[in-house]
């Protein structure tokens, strides 16, 4: 939703943004990724309020904006320029290679074995205007994986300490790896299951320990390490590749 200001002046801000209310929030910040500006607010703080904020932080924010722009043109992307046959194609902190084959099938059907790689069974034997076909059919792929992984590792640790959420859902999302609800929902960046799978456990183990502690406490993090001790290894990974990992497919 594109939010206008509508103070003395109503003048319209050259930027979209969204308004996130949070319970954990103790005052007013403005968060600029590479894909949205978000607004984080307590709950009881009036909605103008915050679009006053906004406007009169502008100025900064366009600046903001301006230079994640220009950092993200210096990422490298973990993805193919197209997914013709012979892709790298990244999955689990590795590359393997594309194989399109022909098909009397309808639709186009992935199959993936580790020591061949992925194979993009094609109703066309021509490849030519494939490409995007294939890439979301990989996607469509790699999410149902990084549902069975985020349960397995649910599975793996959710006992330890009784850190049993009530859902997974696996989402896309352009600025976050998980996250816990408040009625301890967790959800995970299908994207992880491109990253190595120690980092896909870390991020799993993280929003586990949110259901204890709603915070990053020291408590907090000593629930981690007790999970995973060599946790900040697996969070650094994220840190220094997060960005590559972000742009997706």
């Amino acid at each position: 939703m594109k939010h206008i200001f509508r103070g003395l002046s109503a003048k319209p801000l050259p930027f979209d943004y969204q308004i996130r209310r949070s319970q954990r929030a103790k005052k007013t910040r403005i968060v600029v990724t590479g894909a949205k500006i978000e607004v984080v607010a307590p709950p009881q703080v009036a909605e103008r309020k915050i679009h006053d904020f906004v406007y009169a932080q502008r100025d900064w924010i366009s600046a903001a904006v301006e230079k994640m722009q220009r950092h993200r043109q210096g990422i490298a992307k973990l993805a193919p320029a197209s997914y013709g046959d012979g892709a790298k194609i990244p999955f689990k902190g590795d590359y393997f290679p594309l194989i399109i084959k022909p098909s009397a099938l309808r639709r186009i059907k992935i199959e993936f074995a580790e020591e061949n790689g992925f194979i993009a069974h094609s109703p066309d034997s021509t490849v030519a205007g494939h490409s995007e076909l294939i890439r979301v059919a990989l996607i469509k792929w790699m999410k149902e994986q990084a549902r069975a992984e985020g349960h397995r590792y649910i599975k793996l640790h959710a006992d330890k300490h009784r850190l049993t959420p009530r859902s997974l859902r696996i989402k896309t999302q352009k600025s976050r790896w998980g996250s816990c609800g408040v009625n301890n929902d967790i959800n995970l960046n299908w994207l992880l299951i491109i990253a190595p799978p120690s980092v896909m456990e870390y991020v799993v183990v993280h929003e586990l320990c949110h259901i204890r502690h709603r915070n990053h406490s020291r408590d907090f993090w000593e629930l981690v390490a007790d999970h995973l001790p060599d946790y900040r290894q697996r969070r650094g990974w994220l840190k220094q590749h997060g960005q590559s990992l972000m742009l997706g497919l």
